[in-house]
């Protein structure tokens, strides 16, 4: 039963995420449309943004397994 309830718990886990990455990538696109000029620094911060939202999700997946 712990192993379901592992799972169970990264689902719930992965809203955090989600939201994250929406916010993230919905206000990176609205700043880009808004000031073109400064779109390659944007993008930039915003691949550094979701490389460490990934790396956070992918951590709490390595550990609903593990432990």
């Amino acid at each position: 039963m712990e192993g379901s309830l592992n799972v169970i718990g990264y689902g719930l886990a992965t809203l955090g995420p989600a939201i994250g990455l929406g916010m993230l990538i919905g206000k990176s696109v609205e700043s880009m449309a808004r000031q073109p000029e400064a779109a390659g620094m944007v993008r930039t911060t915003m691949f550094i943004g979701i490389a460490v939202v990934e790396a956070l999700a992918l951590l709490g997946f390595v550990l609903a397994f593990a432990i």
